[in-house]
């Protein structure tokens, strides 16, 4: 086979093999027994923490020496283990900010090519055609910081094709994407793997989205073991009850309760209020004439007109790259706004000046709570219980009061098996909901979650979604920036939708 030929498709064969972190009792993975033939599409389920990205991570050959965990039993790629089989496979991640290295598009695809040493004359049209492949014919020059997210997670697609991998690793690849952007990255991986046969195993909460692209369907269950493995048809409907119970999305059913909502686009920003009836409203925030940006020199959006109510839930929605998390950033104090201004009630600033980005961080802890897009942004403590514990003891509570807050969150956010758990360790969706625990735990007035829902499995979502609520119910200010219907279906009292602006003014 010549270097610019297509690769063979990889196999992959587990036998007994688990993998322990390091700061963990318990196994992330266990006994584990599996055969992926070369040039299979395969689905990983299972719920939040069953160990899927722990898989994706050791056939990539990531998860490093003796010191982050144990390994036991064997998993090998093509018959060897996964760290030998250097450039086989291709590993695209969750956030695709965190994939993002050099400044430059041509650049960024050209990474992993010239770390495994392919030739310089070689690189250059294996970027241009894996480009071409994802649907991202921009200028190899073109800043990779100027990229929507959808267009964010095509170019590390683009960066792992590159190095034409016979195994193609994804790992919630939709994750935090508007639908078209979903639609864009599902589309782009159906056409490498029409022109490559690679090898594909591909771990989303999305069931929906991949099915029709995979032929065969792998769950793990909630202790890290193999519950199911079939084709899509067999799997989803004849295991039905069984994926359920381990807080499977199961395409077709519906939640508790649930409503049909459908988010649409729409030309300009609007607010759309769904609580035409509620009398008295106190709005906890405002802001007129808002322009907002990371930078003095790049207003993302213009003119906005902002009021965030006291028990009542508010969604701000809208394609990626319109500004939804800068406003969200900008109402929470924690973005100067570059035009107009954001007020916080009398109520609410309680003695501290009406602005929010003039107040201290400790002043901010119990009036606004912010939580972040990639929740390790936040993380400051060894230990999840720690992680709770930081903003209680910036309070100076006392260990009593500190313990009982504490251990209340571990159970109500399914969290207490880990508390003694690196919160690096923890799943997407594990990390999400520790991020939001630690901002509820000192029970802030307002509280402001970016993408709230992400890596949740089903279960974990009811959850999630019925302790925000009753939380609003008695009086919290929650903003939610969101790309999920069904949660805005539910928690969409008012609807922020914002649209793509002109206002960018990039220097």
């Amino acid at each position: 086979m010549s270097r610019s030929s297509a690769p063979a498709p990889a196999a992959i064969e587990a036998r007994g093999w688990g993998w322990r972190h390091a700061s963990r009792l318990r196994p992330a993975v266990e006994k584990l027994d599996l055969r992926i033939h070369p040039g299979e599409r395969v689905l990983l389920l299972g719920p939040s923490g069953a160990g899927k990205s722990t898989l994706l991570h050791a056939l990539a050959g990531v998860h490093g020496g003796d010191d982050e965990g144990e390994e036991y039993g064997e998993l090998m790629v093509d018959g060897v283990a996964p760290s030998a089989a250097r450039g086989r496979a291709g590993l695209v991640l969750q956030d695709p900010d965190s994939q993002v290295i050099l400044a430059r598009v041509g650049d960024d695809v050209a990474f992993g090519c010239e770390n495994l040493g392919v030739p310089r004359d070689e690189i250059w049209p294996r970027v241009r055609r894996a480009l071409a492949d994802v649907g991202l014919e921009l200028p190899l020059e073109h800043p990779s910081s100027a990229l929507s997210g959808g267009q964010k997670q095509r170019l590390a697609l683009a960066g792992a094709i590159a190095m034409r991998p016979g195994l193609l690793l994804l790992d919630e690849p939709t994750a935090n994407l508007d639908p078209d952007g979903v639609r864009e990255v599902r589309d782009a991986v159906g056409r490498v793997l029409e022109r490559t046969r690679a090898t594909l195993v591909v771990v989303e909460h999305r069931v929906d989205v991949w099915v029709d692209l995979v032929e065969r369907v792998v769950v793990l269950g909630r202790d890290g073991r193999l519950i199911a493995d079939g084709t899509p048809g067999v799997v989803l409907v004849e295991q039905r009850r069984e994926l359920l119970d381990a807080g499977v999305w199961v395409p077709g059913v519906p939640l508790p309760g649930a409503v049909a909502f459908d988010v649409t686009g729409q030309a300009t920003a609007a607010t759309e209020s769904g609580s035409a009836g509620r009398s008295a409203i106190e709005h906890a925030l405002t802001a007129r004439g808002l322009a907002i940006g990371r930078r003095a020199n790049a207003v993302v959006q213009r003119g906005l007109e902002l009021d965030v109510a006291a028990g009542a839930s508010t969604v701000i929605t809208g394609p990626n790259g319109v500004g939804k998390s800068t406003l969200a950033l900008t109402a929470g104090g924690l973005l100067r706004p570059l035009e107009g201004r954001v007020e916080a009630s009398a109520a609410l600033a309680s003695g501290l000046k009406r602005e929010p980005i003039a107040w201290r961080s400790r002043e901010l802890l119990t009036r606004i709570g912010t939580v972040f897009q990639e929740p390790e942004h936040q993380f400051v403590a060894s230990t999840v219980e720690g992680e709770l514990a930081v903003g209680l003891r910036a309070l100076r509570l006392d260990d009593v009061a500190i313990a009982a807050r504490v251990h209340e969150l571990l159970e109500r956010l399914r969290l207490d098996h880990l508390a003694r758990a690196n919160p690096f360790t923890l799943s997407g969706g594990e990390k999400r909901r520790l991020s939001v625990a630690a901002v509820l735990a000192t029970r802030p007035s307002v509280l402001i979650l970016d993408e709230p829902t992400f890596g949740q499995d089903r279960s974990t979502w009811i959850e999630l979604t019925a302790l925000l609520r009753e939380l609003v119910d008695d009086g919290l200010a929650l903003v939610s920036v969101t790309h999920d219907a069904a949660f805005i279906a539910r928690l969409g009292d008012e609807r922020i939708v914002l649209a793509a602006s002109t206002a960018r003014e990039f220097a």
